[in-house]
């Protein structure tokens, strides 16, 4: 088995991976993933127990146990190009060699999970309501870069995204992937469920104006009408998109949960953002507690 290349995999004096600054030991097969480094703090005071803490930029990383379940939780930064860091540089961690700089040959499958915030699209996702995504449509490009398969159901509803939702040219290809099976029987009870868009900004590239002119006047009802099959477009983020792709190519499991913040079809926001999110953070982690 040919050796990666220094170049290809940067690792630090320690032998931890570059960006994260982890060693494999320093992280559990279930990953939190957070946006916002401060929110690490908010989902480890949970915990029983913190064994681990390390910062890295905007990589904070706690790793401790609930109720007996070993979690780590890891801040991503915002967005999809932080997303390509991450998803791989967990992967090195558990398939990788890295004194050996070699591919394991008995590779390992983590359960990601994201607790992020997103606005809704569609009127009867309230605010402070929460979404489970059951599919990840990118809109940034970033997957277009990998090799993604995607099966029937997957091909058939980003094929009639492109039609409803064509690039003109200007904007990149849109790609799709659905979230882990597994984790959605665990986690998404009683949730809202759909497809969350993942867009390549916060301003324009999620139809909001200020001081200039949208490319794309038609962004916010375009996505708000798409419906296939049933599907629609519950929500729309900066990450889950490349989360789903990623955690597909490389054999992981991945869902996202966001706490709806604002509704873009009703221009409403919530007045309890930190009561709505600690909500959704105790939930998740109790149904990761019990998750085999």
């Amino acid at each position: 088995m040919s050796k990666i290349p220094e170049s290809e995999l940067i690792l630090n004096s320690d032998n931890s991976v570059y960006h994260l600054n982890l060693l494999p030991h320093e992280i559990s097969d279930t990953v939190i993933n957070v946006g916002d480094p401060d929110r690490v703090a908010i989902v480890s005071k949970f915990f029983d127990t913190i064994e681990v803490k390390k910062q890295k930029r905007e990589f904070v990383t706690h790793t401790g146990l609930y109720k007996g379940k070993r979690i780590t939780v890891l801040s991503t930064g915002i967005g999809t190009d932080n997303i390509d860091i991450v998803y791989n540089e967990l992967d090195a961690l558990v398939n990788i060699d890295l004194e050996a700089r070699e591919i394991k040959k008995d590779l390992k499958s983590l359960n990601l999970i994201r607790i992020g915030t997103s606005g809704s699209l569609q009127n009867d996702i309230p605010v402070d309501g929460f979404v489970f995504s059951q599919f990840g449509m990118g809109l940034d490009g970033l997957l277009n870069f990998y090799k993604l398969k995607n099966d029937q159901e997957e091909s058939d509803i980003v094929d009639a995204f492109r039609k409803h939702y064509p690039n003109e040219g200007i904007l990149p290809q849109s790609y799709i992937a659905r979230c882990s099976s597994k984790l959605e029987s665990a986690l998404s009870e009683g949730m809202h469920k759909g497809i969350t868009a993942s867009c390549s900004g916060f301003y324009a590239p999620q139809g909001r104006i200020l001081r200039y002119e949208l490319a794309r006047q038609d962004f916010i009802p375009t996505l708000h009408s798409f419906n296939f099959k049933g599907q629609r477009i519950t929500n729309f983020e900066m990450e889950t998109g490349a989360m789903y792709g990623l955690a597909k190519i490389l054999g992981h499991h991945c869902c996202s949960i966001n706490a709806i913040v604002a509704n873009r079809i009703n221009n409403e926001h919530t007045h309890k953002a930190e009561e709505t999110m600690n909500s959704l953070i105790e939930l998740v982690l109790d149904r990761l507690a019990v998750l085999k």
